[in-house]
């Protein structure tokens, strides 16, 4: 295969609501890599490491959702808009049935779209970030660095998120924080990352959760059609594993797979042991 590079891979898909762009790699059935949110992140950043085993067997589509600095921003919260970009994603490139693959926000992306609209995802997987705390204090620590460097965005700030982030501690290297660091600080992104997790934001959000008449997407998992793999970090420390009780009970064909000496990165940290996990679910034969 030829070398799947950020600039070979990059595509750009015009919608009535902006550019949005992605990275396309391998031909078979399609699979939609969402990513997870936090300072500098990118669908590529997530996943570049993994699609060269995905793209043997599907046609693999990392979507940049909007908000995030590289795809066109839409008016709105960005984790309440990635559905509906998710769908317009989808709708463009005529897909009508898809596999979908989310980390940590991608996840609970993802798990929204395949509750409203269960034709059109056949299998699920997550990596971390569905469901609640059950057993450990919520938000998790990772979480609650995140809200601090969003307030007061500081290098030393973002290296304390980054190392919440993984349990081995050597792969924060100074690569991956000037990387993330130069999106991080961009206007764009970080007013993006203060509507989300600054201490204002999460204020507004309790609150307007409070409000609602209507019920968190984790209260109702069991109407989920998909079948489900949910993935996790055993040393998650901004989603800790007791957060994967609540979907690992409720969804009706849910597998749970923990992986050891991991934290929330489990498509980085424990690569090759999640490609195959993953790889051995999404293309397991279907049975009657």
């Amino acid at each position: 295969m030829t070398e799947l590079t950020h600039e070979s891979t990059l595509r750009e898909l015009v919608t009535e609501q902006g550019v949005l762009r992605y990275h396309e790699a391998g031909d078979g059935p399609p699979l939609v890599l969402l990513h997870g949110s936090g300072p500098g992140v990118t669908g590529w950043r997530n996943y570049r490491g993994n699609l060269a085993a995905f793209a043997e067997h599907f046609r693999c589509l990392v979507l940049e959702l909007p908000g995030f600095g590289v795809s066109d921003p839409v008016e709105g919260h960005p984790m309440v808009t990635a559905p509906a970009a998710l769908e317009r994603f989808l709708d463009a490139l005529g897909l009508q049935q898809v596999d979908l693959v989310g980390n940590s926000m991608g996840g609970i992306v993802g798990t929204q779209f395949a509750l409203k609209h269960p034709d059109r995802v056949r299998r699920l997987v997550t990596i971390g970030g569905i469901g609640r705390n059950l057993y450990s204090p919520g938000p998790g620590e990772g979480i609650r660095l995140l809200s601090e460097f969003t307030d007061d965005p500081t290098r030393e700030g973002l290296i304390r998120w980054l190392r919440s982030m993984v349990f081995d501690q050597s792969l924060v290297t100074e690569e991956l924080v000037e990387e993330r660091w130069q999106l991080a600080v961009a206007p764009d992104a970080l007013a993006t990352a203060r509507s989300m997790y600054g201490s204002a934001a999460f204020a507004a959000m309790a609150a307007a959760a409070a409000a609602s008449d209507e019920p968190p997407y984790w209260a109702v998992l069991h109407r989920l059609k998909a079948k489900t793999l949910i993935t996790w970090g055993r040393d998650d420390r901004v989603s800790p594993v007791d957060m994967s009780i609540v979907p690992m009970r409720t969804i009706p064909d849910a597998e749970l797979h923990v992986f050891p000496d991991c934290g929330h990165w489990v498509m980085i940290e424990q690569k090759a042991a999640w490609e195959s996990a993953v790889l051995a679910f999404l293309t397991r034969k279907d049975t009657a």
